[in-house]
């Protein structure tokens, strides 16, 4: 996103190089990106949030639906700051909420299930299993969460700076697994692995 400046190397995103551009720059090519812990910003209500990311003011009909997606209640929420007295699991539903406002072309999201009850959670891959059956946009997702990993199109491990393993979730997850289970078995699927 252009928080850490690249050591090395290119960043290209459709063709154009991206490498030295600022975050403002890249947002403004539609790439947005969601932190593991997300900021809190008291005296500012999450309908505020939702306008700023949209670029316009909403209707109340599509700002409750952003936050019908990440399983939140909508009329709780829309009136309430985003501060101390939301829990970590709200705010970064709300953040969620507030880059798929953005519409972008690309979402890069920081571990989205950190802090998140098991009920968001499934509303929240629900959410992710809709943005890609409608191929709005590209999602490179950090997760060490099974459920996520599972919808993925392409896994990738990176392992001390480098790419230590490429491939489908199939292909990948049960080598991942392996290494926390000491060689026991593991079921994947319909896939036994050692």
């Amino acid at each position: 996103m252009g928080l850490t400046r690249a050591s090395g190397g290119s960043i290209l995103w459709e063709g154009q190089d991206i490498t030295e551009l600022g975050i403002t720059e890249r947002a403004r090519l539609g790439i947005n990106y969601g932190f593991q812990q997300p900021p809190r910003f008291k005296g500012i209500r999450v309908k505020d949030l939702l306008n700023i990311a949209a670029g316009e003011p909403l209707p109340k009909a599509k700002a409750c639906a952003y936050l019908t997606q990440v399983g939140l209640c909508a009329n709780d929420y829309l009136n309430r700051e985003v501060d101390n007295s939301l829990s970590g699991g709200e705010v970064k539903r709300i953040e969620i909420a507030t880059v798929l406002a953005r519409q972008p072309r690309l979402m890069i999201l920081d571990e989205p299930e950190a802090g998140i009850d098991l009920w968001s959670f499934a509303r929240l891959t629900e959410t992710f299993e809709e943005i890609h059956a409608k191929n709005d946009c590209t999602m490179i997702i950090i997760s060490h969460q099974e459920r996520i990993i599972s919808l993925a199109d392409e896994v990738v491990v990176i392992e001390k700076g480098r790419i230590g393993q490429r491939g489908s979730a199939r292909e990948v997850f049960p080598s991942i697994i392996g290494d926390t289970t000491g060689g026991c078995p593991v079921a994947y699927g319909d896939k036994e692995t050692k």
